[in-house]
């Protein structure tokens, strides 16, 4: 089936990330808004995924916006895989959202309100990663339109975060 496009629905991705199948498609098959972001990330996959562990403890996007204006941590604390059933993130102060599916190193997937999130770490080569993020929710025009546009600068803002995060870090490490 081919599906309308909504108005912000991808930023960052190649048609090949696109295609692939993510947790959040099992959550919410055929949902009306899908939306993919992504970063290539200079750092090692485990370094990565151990930012979007870190995604318990805050947003990392705009922290004047969902962080009630706290700075997002920028050391990482050593947490464990999230474990489904969990709550997902902090933001604006408050706990927000479950832990829907885990694939340790790999994927995490959860659901704030209508919206299911997938976040993919993918070695792509020589200490580098693709950080991928694919958004769906269910809804209608211009309802979908709207979530996508208000999550493009956010989740833009938070994986260039993770990946400068990362980046230091793996950078920290080869000294």
């Amino acid at each position: 089936m081919v599906r309308p496009r909504v108005l912000g629905d991808r930023w960052g991705v190649t048609d090949a990330e696109v295609a692939l199948e993510y947790g959040c498609d099992d959550v919410l098959p055929d949902a009306p808004m899908q939306a993919w972001r992504g970063v290539t990330v200079d750092a090692p996959a485990d370094v990565v995924w151990a930012w979007v562990r870190q995604l318990r403890l805050a947003p990392y996007s705009y922290d004047w916006v969902d962080n009630l204006g706290r700075r997002s941590p920028r050391v990482r604390a050593d947490l464990p895989d999230p474990v489904v059933g969990e709550v997902f993130m902090t933001a604006m102060g408050r706990q927000v959202g479950r832990v829907l599916a885990v694939e340790p190193g790999r994927e995490l997937t959860a659901r704030i309100g209508p919206a299911v999130m997938s976040y993919r770490v993918e070695p792509v080569e020589r200490g580098r990663t693709r950080l991928l993020l694919k958004l769906v929710s269910r809804g209608r025009r211009p309802f979908v339109d709207l979530l996508s546009l208000g999550d493009l600068p956010m989740a833009r803002r938070q994986l260039l975060n993770l990946k400068a995060l990362a980046e230091r870090e793996a950078r920290g490490r080869q000294r």
